[in-house]
């Protein structure tokens, strides 16, 4: 289905297309524009993921536009925290450091052995993807939550390695392969 025939690449394509306003409203400290319009861009990932599911308008294209989306919004939540958040930060810059290197490692690797930006969508990554989303829009709306923080930079260590030992062991990228345990278990067969 073409981009103008399918909401969820829509949103998707939204999403791409305000990564620079985000950059922009983060560069200019302008934190109330920014912080609104990545609440937005986190809960318009959960519509166009549930819109294509509910809907049956998965596509490959539409799980690759996902997925840069996806890490357009990392990268401009990431510049928000280091931007608006870095003193309550301060004490956590060794997890968070973690937490982005493994980010970036899983796209490194994918973009190296693939060729292309990963889109597996597994499940620990679409559960961390939640959770992530929640922490950022609890920050920006509410304030840092210590619990909530480490809840979700654990979580999402444990999705990122996930993430890296399957490009690891996979021989071409898939889309929407569920977790290790059922990549592994289609090895066997």
């Amino acid at each position: 289905m073409p981009v103008n025939k399918n909401l969820p690449n829509i949103i998707s394509s939204y999403r791409l297309v305000a990564f620079p306003f985000l950059i922009f409203f983060a560069i200019q400290r302008m934190e109330v524009i920014f912080a609104w319009l990545l609440i937005i861009n986190l809960l318009s990932d959960i519509l166009d993921g549930y819109i294509a599911r509910k809907f049956k308008l998965t596509t490959q294209l539409g799980a690759r536009l996902d997925s840069i989306a996806d890490i357009g919004t990392y990268i401009a939540a990431f510049c928000g925290v280091f931007v608006f958040k870095l003193d309550v930060f301060s004490d956590h810059l060794l997890s968070f450091g973690i937490f982005i290197t493994l980010f970036i490692l899983s796209n490194i690797l994918s973009f190296v052995k693939f060729g292309r930006l990963p889109s597996l969508h597994l499940y620990s990554w679409k559960i961390g993807g939640y959770i992530q989303g929640a922490f950022f829009i609890w920050l920006f709306a509410v304030g840092f939550n210590l619990p909530f923080y480490f809840f979700m930079i654990s979580w999402g260590i444990l999705a990122f390695t996930e993430h890296i030992i399957i490009q690891l062991i996979i021989d071409e990228m898939k889309s929407n392969a569920k977790g290790l345990y059922w990549i592994l278990k289609d090895k066997k067969h």
